[in-house]
């Protein structure tokens, strides 16, 4: 194989989750100049039938890789001449980092390390760039009004949160004291195709369909900012060929909204395309979780000026995307439930329940 020939080389990690998938799905026939590896653990929320499309694609493959495993790492980097990275694998989800934070710890911070070390190695000033994916959670809390910018100050609240939190300080400390050129991008919740039913938008439309309870937490007031993949997708794309080297960009819709009240929507566009319901009065509050975050909002205002980026597809209009693409792909959200999920399902809202 000549990998000269291409114009780049990228190590995509954590190509085989929700976003690295649709991220994938989206460049590697974007830009056939360009070499993607995929690097993947494949921990419970990887699924390699996610990149069925593309696995024979000539600038694409894949390496079954720990990013926490320096000298594999190494040996992908040697093996395929990497110059940049979009790092995308991270434990990411809030209630089993509270539940078990040390897998979050180990991957999403010594992960990190270690692609740094490795890029910076091999760092080519103006060739190469480090696109460093995070979550909006590193702010922490907001109050009813307010808007998290770029220049918020960093508040986690969960094990999640403070591990992204270090993994973003230390690119950003990589910029600074070596010189590199990494971009740093904090976005909102994420819903849209391949997401793992762990997560809210998956977990009510799987639960409804098979007319179990809806598990909302708390009060269900807690407001969340969702933007749909598609959009965050071309938003990253943007920032990896435009960034300015050792900024952040927040990436997020301007679409607030209660738990709740997404949980209603969910049910009725359900109701709408299955008949039946109103599914409605499957929700069952729930304890809530310690620690729960009252209110994300992003400010996406540098990214829309300095990059003209702007998401496409509305709320509404991805919500029942989303929900369509569920219901025609019931195989592939069963085949997500296996012995290790319902494990955690019940240990977290089975057995949470009043």
């Amino acid at each position: 194989m000549d990998i000269g020939k291409y114009k780049k080389r990228i190590v995509v990690t954590g190509g085989a989750g929700f976003i690295g998938s649709n991220l994938l799905l989206t460049l590697v026939p974007r830009y056939p100049e360009y070499f993607f590896v995929n690097v993947d653990k494949l921990t419970y929320a990887g699924n390699l039938a996610n990149l069925k499309e593309i696995e024979n694609a000539e600038n694409y493959r894949f390496e079954k890789v720990d990013i926490r495993d320096f000298n594999a790492l190494s040996a992908i980097y040697e093996k395929y001449d990497i110059g940049s990275v979009m790092h995308l694998a991270a434990e990411s989800h809030v209630d089993r980092s509270i539940i078990g934070p040390a897998d979050f710890i180990q991957t999403n911070i010594i992960g990190t390390f270690n692609l740094l070390e490795l890029y910076r190695a091999r760092f080519k000033k103006d060739a190469s760039t480090f696109l460093h994916i995070s979550t909006d959670e590193v702010y922490g809390s907001l109050g009813e009004g307010g808007y998290f910018t770029e220049y918020s100050a960093y508040r986690p609240n969960s094990p999640y949160s403070a591990s992204k939190a270090s993994a973003d300080h230390l690119v950003r400390a990589y910029h600074n004291t070596y010189g590199l050129h990494p971009v740093i991008t904090n976005c909102s919740n994420n819903f849209g195709p391949y997401q793992f039913p762990e997560k809210l938008i998956p977990l009510m439309i799987r639960n409804a369909c098979e007319g179990k309870k809806l598990p909302v937490y708390g009060d269900g007031k807690h407001v969340r900012d969702w933007l749909y993949v598609e959009d965050h997708c071309e938003a990253l794309d943007l920032v990896f060929h435009e960034g300015e080297p050792g900024q952040t960009y927040n990436i997020g819709a301007h679409n607030e909204i209660e738990n709740i009240e997404l949980v209603r929507l969910i049910c009725g566009i359900m109701d709408e395309m299955l008949g039946g319901g109103p599914r409605e009065a499957l929700i069952e509050f729930v304890p809530d979780r310690p620690g729960h975050d009252r209110r994300y909002a992003i400010d996406s205002t540098r990214i829309i000026k300095e990059l003209g980026w702007r998401p496409q597809v509305s709320f509404e209009e991805g919500l029942r995307k989303t929900v369509q693409w569920y219901l025609d792909n019931r195989a592939w959200l069963d085949n997500c439930i296996n012995g290790e999920y319902v494990k955690y399902y019940e240990q977290n809202y089975t057995d949470r329940q009043s």
